[in-house]
């Protein structure tokens, strides 16, 4: 009678418990099953009290994932991990108590799955960001954080329903556009597919019953296909000399739906592709079982797929071919092994799942592999948006391969350029890269690349990195490598600049900065938090600080005698010798030119911007008593600038082509042209010409104003 109570009382969590514990002891020792249960009794009374939108006991949720991760066979610090995954972020316990009581690996674990709670983020998006950026950063330490982290958001997906209709779209959105892409990008195959469903169903449940329907239907309509189908391949397998294993496949209904919506067609013709998997044992019999397929029904041209010999960036191998079968209908195959049918299935935790070293190499290496890159990556990144950034284009990769002249293969994702191929080669071509040749032909670097083709870099010892390149290229080390080197320019270029701007203020006084105290100049930057003079000039030149106050201080003995209030006006001159460097910028809306007299105002970050005296904008900033200085163009000035021309043309055949002729013959390069719409015979555009002067632009103008299709010229002045 008392065991019949005790029973009737069982809570869930005892019952998920008790689940776990026998899930475990199939196949973990004695003591470490005594380990989890402490983690148990930990994790169970700092949780007491606190329950789930479901009403359920707290604790439910992270044994229920730990009861996941045991369906893989993983470890016992992973399973102890999981289940205290919530204790440091919505509990009392400490990362130090967790410690004491068990070891660095389990505390490390628990530590990078926890969210950063401790941090007041700006917005959900930025909190989001970080908490990847951290994640991300641990999975390079142990793989094992991802997949607890991954039986986390499988667990959260399957009881969703209890939450609010936005907070669903929400959860299920963040799940697709993150979770599951990193689970196919680590191969773990059953995880993004249930993720996939899931969140389609907490997005579009409508959408996700209507494409079930369709399935159930058109399943029925077509047995008699399905099934003359398989008893074929069944037969003509029968009558090879090695055994094959037939499995009928269906696609998810987020996949099916993904395809109808970017292909834009209708349900039956993506069902009608019928797929199986036929596994063999050996690689080699994969080819032959190929051979047997395409024997049997004709391959479809262009949809035969090697990933044995060319594996996916996940690890993943299969041979991929679509024949056409009886009536007509395309029937999908995917043929191979059986270790490479489990890692296609499992990817990354293939390891603990099934214990056997030779089939998680591939998977293994290419996590580790691409997960280093992230790492680089993270390092280089200014800020947790352009990690995310970087994540989202590196979790869809849709491969090519192509060739080095010495016949080495390059793996780049679809779309990559000649540049790109540069940086895979090595950092330090791709930054001396001066040209390509494709399949030996001259191409321009922006070419983009297709399968099988065979790449040779050009390399110059005079070659510099374009920042136009970022326009075109898809790779990330492509991407952070040109941004790494701009960056460190743009900062040689602050330096520079910043010295120019606090020498010149300096020398209103009689001074130089080579003449300011060491003691003082060490007293300021104290003072200010800077770390070096170098940090200084920086800041100046970024326009981060005013030049004015900072030679003031420095040469001041009591800085409360400066006189902030002229603090509006810089003293100095800084002589410009045209667009040059990246932190002096000549103002769109006006457009200066060498000859135009101008002024320059400081923007944060940016350095300074050089308008026209005359120019509205100007009028407006010396209102608002934005920080200002006096420049001057120097008597040698070097390269072109931009600049606007307004032109009234008569509706006439051939103007357009005269107007361009003369341009090139005063070799003015045409940056942009504004076509106005033409009204009452005539039509007014706007040219973007470059030009080196005022000079230069007069000599321009005079010559258009003698075509007899101008009737009105003028240069555009904001």
């Amino acid at each position: 009678m008392e065991s019949g109570l005790n029973k009737q009382h069982t809570l869930p969590q005892d019952n998920l418990m008790g689940d776990l514990m026998s899930a475990i002891s199939e196949y973990l020792p004695k003591e470490q099953l005594h380990d989890v249960e402490r983690a148990y009794e930990l994790a169970s009374g700092a949780h007491a009290g606190q329950f789930r939108l479901s009403g359920e006991d707290y604790i439910c949720h992270p044994v229920s994932v730990a009861l996941i991760l045991s369906e893989m066979k993983m470890d016992a610090d992973c399973i102890m991990a999981a289940i205290m995954h919530d204790v440091i972020e919505d509990t009392p316990v400490t990362l130090d108590d967790v410690k004491e009581q068990f070891n660095e690996d389990v505390a490390g674990l628990v530590d990078a799955v926890s969210k950063l709670t401790q941090i007041n983020f700006k917005s959900r998006k930025e909190a989001q960001a970080e908490n990847m950026r951290k994640m991300f950063l641990a999975m390079t330490e142990d793989l094992r954080v991802i997949i607890i982290k991954l039986s986390d958001r499988l667990h959260n997906m399957r009881t969703i329903g209890a939450m609010k209709p936005e907070s669903k779209r929400r959860i299920a959105r963040e799940t697709l556009d993150i979770y599951a892409p990193i689970a196919n990008r680590l191969g773990m195959h059953e995880y993004r597919l249930e993720l996939e469903d899931l969140s389609f169903e907490a997005m579009f449940p409508r959408r996700r019953e209507i494409i079930l329907k369709s399935i159930k239907k058109a399943r029925g309509n077509r047995k008699e296909i399905i099934g003359k189908i398989e008893d074929e391949l069944i037969g003509r397998f029968k009558d090879t000399e090695f055994p094959a294993l037939i499995k009928g496949r269906e696609k998810n209904l987020y996949s099916i739906y993904r395809k109808m919506k970017q292909q834009k067609i209708p349900f039956d013709e993506v069902f009608d592709v019928y797929a199986y998997r036929v596994v063999v044992d050996t690689a080699g019999e994969c080819y032959q079982a190929l051979g047997v397929l395409h024997d049997l029904y004709g391959p479809v041209p262009g949809k035969f797929k090697d990933y044995i010999a060319l594996p996916k960036s996940n690890g993943y191998q299969s041979l991929h071919t679509i024949l056409v079968g009886p009536y007509g209908v395309p029937i999908e195959l995917q043929i191979r092994t059986a270790e490479m049918d489990k890692l296609a299935e499992s990817g990354i935790a293939a390891h603990w799942l099934y214990k056997t070293d030779g089939i998680t190499n591939a998977a293994q290496v290419s996590a580790h592999e691409w997960l280093r890159n992230l790492l680089e990556t993270q390092k280089n990144s200014d800020d947790s948006y352009e990690f995310m950034d970087t994540l989202k284009v590196d979790l869809f990769p849709q491969e090519i391969f192509v060739f080095t002249p010495k016949g080495k293969i390059v793996k780049l994702p679809k779309g990559s350029t000649c540049v790109d191929f540069a940086f895979a080669v090595h950092t330090d071509v791709g930054m001396a890269c001066a040209g390509a040749k494709v399949n030996r032909k001259m191409e321009p670097l922006h070419t983009a690349l297709r399968n099988g083709q065979t790449v040779d870099i050009v390399t110059s010892d005079f070659a510099v990195c374009n920042p136009g390149w970022l326009n075109f290229v898809v790779t990330n080390k492509a991407r952070n490598s040109i941004r790494n080197h701009l960056k460190e320019f743009k900062e040689r270029d602050a330096v520079s600049l910043g010295g120019q701007l606090l020498n010149e203020e300096l020398k209103e006084a009689g001074l130089s900065f080579d003449e300011v105290q060491p003691e003082r100049l060490k007293a300021f930057l104290d003072e200010q938090q800077l770390g070096s003079t170098d940090a200084l000039l920086m800041d100046i030149g970024f326009g981060n600080r005013m030049p004015l106050l900072v030679a003031q201080h420095l040469m001041a003995s009591d800085t409360s005698a400066i006189n902030i209030g002229k603090g509006d006006q810089s003293t100095a001159t800084l002589n410009i010798h045209g667009a040059e460097g990246m932190l002096i910028n000549l103002a769109s809306c006006c457009r200066p030119i060498p000859g135009d007299k101008v002024i320059g105002f400081f923007s944060p970050g940016r350095g300074v911007v050089v308008h026209r005296i005359h120019c509205k904008n100007t009028r407006e900033y010396k209102r608002k008593h934005k920080s200002w200085l006096n420049v001057q163009w120097t008597e040698t000035v070097e390269g072109e600038c931009s600049v606007d021309i307004r032109l009234e043309v008569t509706d006439q055949r051939g103007a357009l082509a005269g107007i361009a002729a003369i341009l090139s013959s005063y070799d003015c390069n045409i940056e942009n042209i504004n076509m106005g719409t033409p009204s009452t015979g005539s039509s007014i555009n706007i040219i973007t010409i470059t030009v080196r002067d005022r000079k230069h632009l007069a000599r321009v103008m005079r010559r258009l104003r003698m075509l007899p299709s101008i009737i009105k010229l003028s240069r555009v002045r904001n």
